[in-house]
């Protein structure tokens, strides 16, 4: 599936077609990618704020990176002017069908806290905005409101989607955006990856 960008026209902006994320890869790319993941214990929570993270970047005349992932997740869109307005949303974490934005959050894959926890408190601002309005890996998805405030900060060893049939691509996902930013896992994260995987 290709994700849509959105642009400043001349007097508005306009939905453009963009680069696809990168893929997870298949099975054995991923078990390979987590495998190369550094092991280590969470680190301290000390310092860390959500504004050490900016998010929600522009992405276009009245418009932000959250209306650019609603646009690209959602059937039947509706607009005013690049804010989504309207639409409707199939949630993966819970199979549930939304159709007004305020019920549809924007999830970070992997969790700012958790980055924190892995290793971005070593990054810049800059960086931690780059890994927090990253487009083109799975780090950014529609899905319903109660299933990411479940969620929380947690990793697949003390949450997983309720959704079981979602649990080989949440996996991927994961260790996808991990592998990329050179995260760290737990030891148990790591466990429950590799046994998410087994779905696959």
């Amino acid at each position: 599936m290709l994700f849509g960008l959105l642009a400043v026209g001349a007097a508005a902006c306009t939905p453009v077609q963009g680069p696809a994320p990168e893929p997870s890869g298949q099975p054995a790319d991923t078990q390979a990618q987590l495998d190369q993941l550094s092991v280590a214990s969470a680190g301290s929570m000390r310092g860390y704020s959500r504004d050490r993270f900016p998010h929600w970047r522009n992405a276009g005349k009245n418009c932000d990176v959250r209306d650019t992932v609603l646009q690209r997740d959602g059937t039947g869109i509706k607009l005013s002017g690049c804010n989504v307005v309207g639409g409707r949303w199939s949630s993966r974490y819970d199979k549930r069908t939304l159709a007004d934005p305020s019920d549809v959050d924007i999830d970070h894959m992997v969790p700012l806290a958790n980055a924190w926890r892995s290793g971005a408190d070593e990054w810049d601002d800059d960086k931690r905005g780059d890994f927090a309005n990253d487009l083109d890996r799975p780090q950014l998805v529609a899905v319903s409101a109660s299933s990411n405030r479940a969620k929380g900060d947690q990793d697949p060893s003390q949450w997983k989607p309720s959704n079981r049939d979602d649990w080989c691509q949440y996996a991927e996902d994961w260790i996808a955006v991990k592998h990329h930013w050179r995260l760290s896992v737990t030891s148990a994260e790591k466990a429950a990856l590799d046994d998410m995987l087994g779905s696959c």
